[in-house]
């Protein structure tokens, strides 16, 4: 009678090995032209990494092959994505350890001061307009605290990191009408199935404060996007608040003035 196999036990996380390809100038700039969830050619990539198209391959190659980069084929094109959430959340944990890098155009100070405004965190919304976007959900009670702590300030023991191991926050008593004035669906979104958890928050590295990610911040992004509150731009990450997204912002969640 042949035994059944032992399983094989697991030992200590080689975090050193996911270390040396996020620390590779050329695979980070990869990584972070995936952070927003987009689907990108090879051709782009090695236009943002600064490297030449078969060393891109070669970058490419290892990141699929660590489970980090996925393939989507259409038709005779491949483009590349982030495998799943967490890649994402684990570069904006990263950003927020790292040196910030010496800003040497205007250009380059624009777009950094407009990272800082609004941009992707993966699928949902991060800097200055999602930590103030999560501060009024708080505000307003459809969102609530569960430690004492009355706003989405930084806790004494946050670690530097994106993704919350244990997040202060529950749905409060006013999250269905809040949240359905803003385009989000509550009861649908419940009902859905997954494994990625309904709320969840990172530690902002702009702004040092939390902003909402999990599957509601996800929807919350993509109402906002189907609403024309915010844009995706051309530049990396980067959501322009609109005309429109002000005033409804404003009017919905008292973030700003009338006539941002």
């Amino acid at each position: 009678m042949t035994q059944a196999p032992t399983p094989q036990t697991r030992g200590e996380c080689d975090v050193a090995a996911i270390a040396r390809l996020f620390g590779d100038p050329a695979r980070a700039r990869i990584l972070m032209a995936l952070a927003d969830g987009r689907s990108l050619p090879a051709s782009v990539l090695a236009a943002e990494a600064g490297v030449s198209p078969s060393a891109t391959s070669g970058h490419l190659a290892q990141l699929r092959e660590a489970e980090l980069v996925v393939v989507e084929r259409s038709g005779r094109h491949r483009y590349h994505r982030l495998a799943r959430s967490e890649v994402g959340e684990a570069l904006e944990a990263l950003a927020a350890l790292a040196p910030a890098q010496p800003i040497r155009s205007l250009r380059e100070h624009t777009r950094a001061a407009a990272l800082r405004n609004a941009r992707t965190c993966y699928d949902h919304l991060a800097g200055r307009a999602g930590v103030e976007v999560t501060a009024a959900l708080v505000a307003r009670r459809a969102l609530e605290t569960v430690d004492g702590v009355p706003d989405t300030r930084r806790r004494d023991g946050d670690a530097l990191s994106a993704q919350l191991p244990a997040h202060p926050y529950r749905l409060g008593p006013e999250a269905e009408p809040v949240l359905g004035a803003l385009g989000v669906d509550l009861d649908r979104l419940r009902a859905q199935k997954s494994r990625r958890p309904l709320l969840r928050f990172c530690l902002d590295w702009s702004e040092q404060r939390h902003h909402l990610g999990g599957r509601l911040g996800a929807a919350m992004l993509t109402a906002f996007v189907d609403r024309g509150w915010v844009t995706r731009t051309r530049r990396r990450r980067v959501l322009d608040l609109t005309d429109r997204g002000a005033r409804a912002l404003h009017d919905e969640l008292g973030i700003g003035s009338a006539g941002a």
